[in-house]
C-alpha cells in the first residue's frame, strides 16, 4: 500500500519557521522525484518545489525563493521542506507528491499524493 504522510504543519507567527516532513512507504522512494505543492484557502493548488532522486532541487516558486529549502533522505524515505521567514500568504495546506517523471511542476504529472498538512501564518 502506497502512502505519503506529511507532518510538521501548524500555527506560526510571521517571520517564524516550520519544517515539514513527508515519509513514504510502499513505493521506490529513492528512484522518484518528490515535490511539495500547496493550496491556499479558496485558491487553486500551486507548485512549490521539487527534488530529484539524487537530492538535486529544481526551481522554486518565485514566492518562496530564498525562504524555503527542500531536501530528502533516501535512507529514511523522507522529503523535507524547511520554511523560513514565513509570511501570512504562505498559509495553505501543503502536500507532498511523487512521480517517476523528471523535473515536472504540473500536479497532473504526479502519481502519488499525501493527505496534506495545514500551515497557518499569523500576522
Amino acid at each position: 500500500q502506497v502512502q505519503l504522510v506529511e507532518s510538521g504543519g501548524g500555527l506560526v507567527q510571521a517571520g517564524g519557521s516550520l519544517r515539514l516532513s513527508c515519509t513514504a512507504s510502499g513505493l521506490p522512494f529513492s528512484r522518484l522525484t518528490m515535490a511539495w505543492f500547496r493550496q491556499p484557502p479558496g485558491k487553486e493548488r500551486e507548485f512549490v518545489v521539487h527534488i530529484n532522486n539524487n537530492g538535486i532541487s529544481g526551481d522554486y516558486a518565485d514566492s518562496v525563493k530564498g525562504r524555503f529549502t527542500i531536501s530528502r533522505d533516501n535512507a529514511k524515505n523522507t522529503v523535507y521542506l524547511q520554511m523560513n521567514s514565513l509570511k501570512p500568504e504562505d498559509t495553505a495546506d501543503y502536500y507532498c507528491a511523487a512521480t517517476s517523471s523528471r523535473w515536472v511542476s504540473s500536479g497532473t504529472r504526479y502519481t502519488y499524493w499525501g493527505q496534506g498538512t495545514q500551515v497557518t501564518v499569523s500576522s
